[in-house]
């Protein structure tokens, strides 16, 4: 059983079906035994190396789940410190400004109410995925027995963090003395609870500020609307509340607050590589010269930006622990994904939802520029989004691919293969594409780019045939 809800980044299924308390208790041992193992292995056991961070977000499964979970890490013998109800960012941030060993949020982000899960991280808050130690915890986790564990007298402490957190996300934050007025949809999330804490009630912590609230009530567990702000659908109430209250952005999180999709004054949705373009500009004026990385499947105005800004354009595998990974080892200053995550050098290579909104407005009031003036000029190319198509031989697609647009044929096109396999023939033929494939079923998923909509309609019309029976969903 134990298997089936083990995934490449987290731990996650329905409640109580897939995931039980009795799990949560052996993911909670295992969880304990690789963490402090590593800790050990890296020569780094200091008192506060025994030290696991557990928040929770407001899932009516959480409390419990929760509960069992720190039962667990005590039984191996690690110190819980309980951070409570929180957004996951909190997590990441209480891990590294108390030094611990690691930490694990309670929570299914933006599954329906009766998913959960646990999102584990190591020291620096590092993500922990199927490769980089989940594989490991699901071992231990699948050996332990509760009747014969032995107690290995772990404490739990509950600690308020609050006020460092709220204090670090404001740094982030400079209204440059300006009145700026942002509808927050909270998707009935742990933004919710995070957004009146850090930016005050309706936003009476930050002078100038105004915010209007919208599904900001996570008390019973439930969603208005699907907590996944990628969805269009779910951005409806947004953009519809952003013109009636002649606002000058609205901003929409996931469930457990570490994504965010921005909309402009005008109700558009801002595609989160154009805004990723924008933001690098702002962080490169601080940090000159720094590396920005960002998603593969991004607007080639991206690169363009960062380079007209200075900076040093990185590509990045898709996911959260590649991106970390790749901004931490470049001193990257800034990261952006389309998925809705950004990450910052100064938040210990981590992704915010929190500090991804004060950025945002900062940007916003450091200028003149309305949120649509600052992006019309970064989408200037014509996207497909993701397109998905259904084939068996996925290998054979891909491989067709690269002999019919490679180097060497009409199109001479450039190759690699990052993540998937990108396609760049956007110097000679103007366009691109990259094609990755699913984890988990027989789909390719297609992103293309073009310099004119007859060229992407032509290329896509093209590519189809190769990839399979196109899937609407």
């Amino acid at each position: 059983m134990l298997g089936r809800i083990f995934k490449a980044y987290d731990v996650r299924g329905t409640y109580p079906d897939l995931l039980n308390d009795q799990m949560a208790w052996q993911i909670g041992f295992g969880v304990a035994k690789f963490l402090i193992g590593e800790a050990k292995s890296a020569g780094e056991i200091t008192p506060m190396m025994r030290n696991i961070i557990v928040g929770r977000d407001m899932r009516t499964s959480s409390p419990s789940l929760s509960k069992e979970l720190i039962s667990g890490l005590n039984t191996f013998g690690a110190d819980v410190i309980d951070v409570g109800l929180v957004d996951t960012p909190f997590v990441y941030f209480a891990i590294n400004h108390l030094d611990c060993a690691g930490g694990v949020m309670v929570t299914a982000s933006h599954n329906p109410p009766q998913y959960n899960g646990f999102k584990v991280s190591k020291r620096k808050a590092k993500p922990v995925g199927e490769a980089t130690g989940l594989a490991d915890v699901r071992k231990h986790a699948a050996m332990v027995e509760r009747a014969t564990a032995p107690a290995g007298g772990g404490r739990t402490e509950k600690r308020d963090l609050w006020q460092a957190y709220i204090q670090h996300v404001q740094s982030f934050l400079d209204l440059h003395g300006k009145k700026i007025k942002v509808v927050v949809d909270a998707s009935n999330g742990m933004a919710g609870t995070m957004v009146p804490r850090v930016f005050g009630k309706n936003g009476s912590a930050i002078p100038g500020l105004t915010i209007v609230e919208l599904n900001f009530d996570n008390s019973k567990g439930e969603f208005v609307h699907e907590p996944n702000p990628l969805v269009a659908s779910n951005l409806k109430q947004l953009q519809e509340s952003v013109i009636a209250e002649k606002a000058d952005l609205g901003i929409c999180f996931d469930g457990d607050a570490d994504r965010c999709v921005v909309v402009d004054e005008k109700g558009k949705i801002v595609g989160c590589d154009h805004l990723t373009a924008v933001l690098a500009k702002h962080f490169l004026a601080e940090s000159p010269g720094a590396a920005v990385v960002y998603d593969l499947r991004s607007t080639k105005a991206v690169e363009e930006e960062i380079r007209s800004a200075g900076g040093k354009p990185l590509r990045g595998r898709v996911g959260h622990v590649f991106m970390k990974a790749l901004l931490a080892e470049n001193k990257g200053v800034f990261g952006g994904e389309l998925s809705g995550h950004f990450y910052f050098r100064d938040n210990f290579n981590a992704d915010s939802g929190a500090i991804a909104m004060a950025t945002v407005l900062s940007v916003l009031a450091k200028g003149t520029k309305k949120m649509s003036e600052l992006i019309r000029p970064v989408a200037r190319y014509v996207q497909s989004g993701e397109i998905n198509f259904e084939i068996e031989d996925k290998d054979g697609a891909i491989a067709k691919l690269k002999q019919t647009y490679g180097p060497g044929t009409p199109s001479n096109g450039q190759v690699d293969d990052l993540d998937g396999v990108t396609i760049d023939c956007f110097s000679n033929k103007g366009w691109w594409c990259n094609v990755r494939k699913s984890n988990t079923e027989p789909l390719l998923r297609l992103n293309a780019e073009a310099k004119s909509a007859t060229t992407l309609e032509r290329i896509i019309a093209e590519l189809s045939p190769v990839l399979g029976k196109r899937v609407d969903h």
